[in-house]
């Protein structure tokens, strides 16, 4: 009775919305999703079958999630990216207005963030795993089935290929492009 849903959200008979979670305009939840206690949808969200968000977790407007993702407490997904321009040594606002993507049976550990794209879409293929306290920046692009571990961030607008692997605290800077099957241990940046 606490959760507060738009009247023009859809949402499935099957899936569940739990206390206090706030469903906005043209929301859409699929069959057997769960959205659970303290969940906040902005508009237009996208919520595939039997995905689950435990608790506490944030879309920003226009994420779409696939199927059976997992989303742990404390994330954030969709939310504007560190687009600034220095115009004469004032910091200015870039609208950040692409949306973040994240295909089937992604997991994102809690407190991680995912910002959305400044114009393409940041996009997160297919089984990709992502530990806590992760961040991943504008526009990125993350192949199928790769792994991030606690820590690690990658900055905007860089590819990470299929199958990689990412160590703890590892980053990836800006506009870099990484292959299929490579491994980033703990701790290490990539630069180029």
């Amino acid at each position: 009775d606490s959760a507060v849903v738009d009247a023009s959200a859809r949402v499935a008979p099957t899936a569940q919305i739990a206390a206090n979670c706030y469903v906005g305009a043209g929301v859409v939840i699929g069959e057997e999703a769960f959205v659970g206690p303290g969940c906040v949808l902005l508009d237009n969200v996208f919520i595939g079958a039997r995905s689950r968000l435990v608790a506490s977790v944030t879309l920003c407007q226009d994420t779409r999630l696939g199927e059976r993702c997992l989303i742990h407490p404390g994330v954030v997904i969709g939310a504007d990216g560190f687009g600034l321009a220095n115009d004469e040594g004032v910091w200015v606002k870039v609208p950040q207005v692409g949306r973040a993507i994240l295909g089937d049976d992604v997991e994102v550990g809690s407190c991680s963030s995912i910002d959305c794209g400044a114009i393409g879409d940041t996009v997160i293929a297919d089984g990709v795993k992502i530990d806590s306290q992760v961040h991943v920046a504008h526009n990125v692009q993350i192949g199928r089935h790769t792994a991030m571990a606690g820590c690690a961030a990658i900055a905007g607008s860089s590819k990470v290929g299929a199958y990689c692997i990412l160590g703890g605290g590892s980053e990836i800077t800006g506009h870099v492009e990484l292959a299929d099957h490579v491994q980033v241990s703990g701790g290490s940046s990539v630069m180029r």
